[in-house]
């Protein structure tokens, strides 16, 4: 009980110091916002008979505490772009003005005829949710449309003057999003498709896989126009690793390419870990039974700011050094989501302090993550044999 009192009331005081009067208007909306949160963190399952469970009230039947998720989760007075952007805004309130964000952009198939669209700041290894869509959809691809919107909300809780980058996978190259992307000022690190027509400076018209390099090869061409999009002039690499199991990379960027183009679009490998966090390796989204894509919005609602609360909570407890405390390796492994859920499950009993509950360290990792010492030690660096081909002149 005092567990789920103590990280109710620190949710309480967040979200009403954070969330304005005029976007919830009935108190009531926070409050079962918090205890969904409290629930999903001790119950570790969105199940709302689970989140039932750590909900302390005057209810006396169990389907008492679940109709009042599910009048929740149906409610169309709650609108979660409304409702979580304040805290996002808190979070990154210390965010330095010259401090490149990398965003990433990507979809995941929740295997119920829906579609998440999400939007996503890579921090610290993982991704933390900035917006999102579900939609009813019969493919992972969509169309500049469908995400058109997630960019735009994008702008309105970014820190202002902050380089952003922009990380796609294949089937976000649309002229569209290139347009906007250079309209605002964004860089982008965008995957084609092997089968991508381009035009080279030398008026030459290729596909990607037809220049593409040999294993541990990595080919950077400048001043290229990709067809089909009428995408140009762009820089692209084209990397193929070593590794028999990796496909091939084909980057467009709207910078020079280099080796440091391949690692800036690694990072978009972030948001895979983030999607991972919220099925089998977290939260098991996919055990919901919702079948209203706007309910399902809201339930991604409540695993955002259950990422965010977790992920601040986790980097605030690596920066006291006190990961040990809820950790038994000498080298961190778990991610600052589970660092994070970890302390907020044990802090009421182990008498710990209450850390802040939205705020994003913005400073470097103190503490990257290692799987293990032996990986680390057998691993070798990723190396490439580089050429380019290209002049700089526009």
């Amino acid at each position: 009980m005092g567990d789920s009192m103590q990280l109710f009331g620190t949710l309480m005081r967040a979200f009403c110091q954070s969330i304005p009067r005029a976007i919830f208007r009935d108190i009531r909306r926070l409050v079962v916002l918090a205890w969904a949160v409290v629930g999903l963190c001790l119950g570790k399952t969105v199940c709302i008979d689970a989140w039932g469970e750590s909900m302390i009230d005057h209810a006396q039947y169990a389907s008492s505490r679940q109709r009042r998720f599910r009048r929740w989760l149906h409610n169309p007075r709650v609108r979660p772009v409304k409702f979580y952007f304040p805290l996002l805004l808190a979070a990154l309130r210390d965010w330095p003005s010259d401090e490149k964000l990398y965003l990433a952009l990507d979809t995941s198939d929740l295997h119920n005829g829906y579609i998440l669209i999400r939007l996503s700041l890579v921090y610290r290894g993982r991704a933390v949710p900035i917006a999102w869509r579900v939609i009813q959809h019969n493919s992972a691809s969509v169309s500049y449309r469908d995400y058109k919107g997630l960019l735009h909300m994008a702008l309105l809780v970014l820190p202002s003057g902050c380089p952003v980058i922009l990380l796609a996978d294949r089937g976000f190259v649309h002229a569209e999003l290139v347009k906007f992307a250079r309209d605002h000022h964004w860089g982008y690190r965008l995957r084609a498709k092997s089968n991508t027509q381009v035009c080279l400076s030398d008026g030459r018209l290729v596909s990607m896989a037809e220049i593409c390099p040999s294993k541990g090869h990595a080919h950077f061409y400048w001043n290229v126009h990709v067809l089909g999009e009428g995408i140009g002039p762009v820089h692209i690499a084209l990397a193929n690793p070593k590794s028999t199991k990796e496909e091939p990379w084909y980057i467009i960027s709207d910078e020079v390419t280099t080796v440091a183009t391949l690692d800036e679009y690694a990072l978009r490998f972030n948001i895979e870990e983030e999607f991972l966090d919220n099925k089998s390796n977290g939260f098991q989204v996919e055990s919901s039974k919702l079948d209203d894509p706007r309910a399902i919005d809201r339930l991604f609602l409540i695993i955002a700011v259950a990422t965010l609360h977790f992920t601040c909570v986790g980097a605030e407890v690596v920066r006291r050094k006190c990961r040990r405390w809820i950790d038994s390796h000498w080298d961190r492994g778990m991610s600052y989501l589970k660092i994070g859920w970890k302390w907020l499950r044990q802090q009421y009993r182990r008498r710990w302090p209450v850390l802040p509950p939205f705020r994003l360290d913005p400073g470097p990792d103190p503490e990257p993550a290692i799987a293990s010492r032996r990986q680390v030690a057998t691993r070798l660096p990723r190396c490439w044999v580089v050429a380019r081909f290209g002049g700089l002149q526009c």
